[in-house]
């Protein structure tokens, strides 16, 4: 989970740097680095794998001079943890530090080698330095080299640039991953939240989608994703409580919400080598997982985190042929299931990693010799000590009771363990693989995307509001979905919604409908649409309110049959499960704030159940 610190200022850089990636230590790391200008107005640049002490012990014997600089805590997504993929990256006058993914890397690369640039990673955060200083070497200027930079990279990311012999500019740019101007005196600072920039000022300017900056010792200039300039304003914040501040959003979770393209890019990088379009697991250096032996898969947790294991077990079965159960920790943990002698892997999904029903389900199966593996957000958590291999999931700090960017990051990780799986039981081919990393690669963004439809939910979510009942519906791998929607809406709204698959509507349910009862139907166009729409045209037929959330081709077909109609961007349908849990929380929210209820804390409700 990457952090971002620039400074420029008027003392010395360095321990400046520092101390802002000490506060963004939260986040996880596995490499750190800093770049300065010196007085002679020279890039340097210190990098060390590991923790920030080792980037201070070299610091220490190889000082950094200068007052102005960007700093970088990585945790290691395209390539490995090593001082040469460690940010800052340099191509000429150009110093870049990263967050996110650039789903075109790799033809902007070959682009770049074309024309006799050469790289020295396996990273896709150092094609960024090559295009900006390959628009530099035709003649633009530095800002004009990064406004039509960002106009060619594809994907989710927060960038900060630092120019050689421009002792007076720093540029930052976000799209999907967060970022902040920190406003000084007589200085001005870049930092992926508020925490970064709190030792320096409380002023700060929140970035918004789209957003590139240029700043100076005096001045701070936003563009918006048109090059327009734009006026965002200042926000002040309590510097030591910055770690908990919601920024400009009134809630957590509506913060967490809009934090995914980057919550997710952080997880699906930590899996993908998106150079080579493979999938590796990354906690898995001793193969503690051989899917070869695996026979059967178990895959227990609660609440939020047991949708992520349905919507998954669709992935394993469907793309590894591995037999699959999903079960409720509560009642596995009782039933005294029957393990398998040999052959079984059991997994275990809980963001907290504490979960006490979670991890004695976990130590059940140790007692019965299955070997283990989890999708944790803490890595230091019981369970992740426990199991014998940690899926880890990179959402960061979730403060919203209701989870939200933990469960796309759950089931970005278990997305990339279904291909893991599938390409090491030999039933995948090589081009399944690479259509699917790709999906993958590209779903931060199409989440950024998705999320450009908060005005139209926050209208729809008024109607809603006023229902006593809501329906969700839903048909194979969105089945789940369903039920997490219908989960989200009555935890923080309090309405009674239930989830089903729409399949079973005819077999009971359907004596629900009324024109007082909302029917939310999650139905891309997909293999089973022609069998949803049915169902839609049911529900239709007895005066349902009828919400489809689709992609075009499915609101095309579905014709005037829903009175409202959320349209999602086209994706593989691979991920559409992970991009269609976006609409249904952002109505749950919306709803939620619409009736005045406790959002962050909901009634009766703890973030981590650490008991029965």
């Amino acid at each position: 989970m990457c952090g971002i610190i620039g400074i420029l200022g008027n003392e010395p850089a360095a321990p400046r740097l520092v101390e802002a990636l000490q506060r963004l230590e939260y986040r996880g790391y596995d490499s750190a680095g800093i770049a300065t200008l010196n007085a002679s107005g020279k890039l340097d640049r210190r990098r060390a794998p590991g923790k920030l002490k080792n980037l201070q012990a070299e610091l220490d014997a190889n000082p950094l001079d200068g007052d102005q600089g960007i700093g970088h805590t990585r945790w290691a997504t395209h390539g490995s943890p090593t001082v040469g993929n460690a940010h800052p990256h340099v191509s000429g006058k150009v110093c870049v530090v990263h967050n996110g993914i650039i789903e075109n890397f790799r033809d902007l690369r070959q682009e770049l080698e074309a024309k006799g640039h050469t790289f020295e990673t396996e990273t896709d955060s150092e094609t960024i330095a090559h295009l900006i200083s390959s628009n530099m070497n035709e003649g633009m200027s530095e800002v004009e080299a990064v406004k039509a930079g960002l106009a060619k990279l594809q994907g989710a990311f927060a960038l900060a640039f630092l120019f050689e012999d421009r002792p007076d500019l720093l540029m930052g740019a976000r799209k999907g991953s967060p970022l902040a101007i920190g406003v000084g005196d007589g200085e001005m600072y870049l930092g992926s939240d508020a925490l970064a920039v709190a030792p320096f000022t409380n002023r700060v300017v929140y970035l918004e989608e789209g957003d590139w900056c240029v700043l100076t010792r005096e001045n701070y200039e936003v563009f918006d994703r048109k090059g327009e300039k734009v006026e965002r304003s200042v926000t002040l914040v309590q510097g030591a409580g910055a770690a908990v501040e919601k920024g400009n959003y009134r809630h957590f979770m509506q913060k967490e919400i809009f934090e995914q393209p980057d919550s997710t890019a952080r997880t699906i990088g930590a899996y993908l080598n998106v150079l080579n379009q493979t999938v590796t697991l990354p906690d898995d250096n001793d193969q503690a997982i051989d899917w070869s032996e695996v026979t059967s898969l178990y895959m227990v947790a609660c609440g939020t985190a047991h949708y992520a294991t349905r919507v998954a077990e669709y992935w394993f079965e469907q793309l590894a042929g591995l037999p699959v159960k999903t079960d409720i920790a509560s009642e596995f943990r009782y039933r005294e299931p029957a393990l398998p002698k040999s052959g079984g892997l059991a997994l275990f999904v809980s963001q907290s990693g504490e979960t006490a029903d979670t991890l004695a389900a976990l130590r059940y199966c140790k007692e019965h010799g299955m070997k283990t593996a989890a999708v944790v957000n803490v890595p230091t958590s019981t369970i992740a000590r426990e199991v014998d291999l940690v899926l880890p999931t990179l959402a960061g700090p979730e403060i919203g009771v209701a989870s939200t960017k933990a469960f796309t990051a759950q089931l970005s990780a278990l997305a990339a363990t279904a291909i893991s799986a599938g390409r090491g039981r030999g039933v995948m081919s090589r081009d399944t693989e690479i259509r699917l990393v790709r999906a993958l690669t590209e779903l931060p963004r199409l989440v950024s995307t998705t999320l450009g439809l908060d005005e139209r939910i926050e209208a729809l979510a008024r109607d809603i509001a006023k229902a006593e009942d809501v329906i969700y519906l839903g048909r194979g791998v969105h089945y789940p979905i369903a039920l997490e929607g219908a989960l989200k809406l009555k935890e923080i709204s309090y309405i009674h919604a239930e989830g089903y698959a729409s399949g079973e509507l005819k077999h009971g349910p359907i004596a629900l409908i009324d024109e007082e009862t909302p029917v939310v139907f999650v139905a891309p166009f997909d293999g089973l649409f022609e069998k949803s729409l049915s169902n839609l045209q049911e529900v239709a037929a007895r005066r349902g309110e009828v919400i489809l959330i689709s992609d075009a081709a499915g609101l095309r077909a579905a014709g005037e049959a829903p009175a409202h109609r959320i349209e999602l961007p086209d994706c593989d349908p691979f991920v559409a499960p992970i991009l269609y849990s976006i609409p249904v929380q952002l109505l749950a929210y919306h709803v939620a704030v619409e009736k005045g209820t406790d959002v962050d804390q909901p009634r009766n409700l703890a973030k981590s159940v650490t008991v029965e």
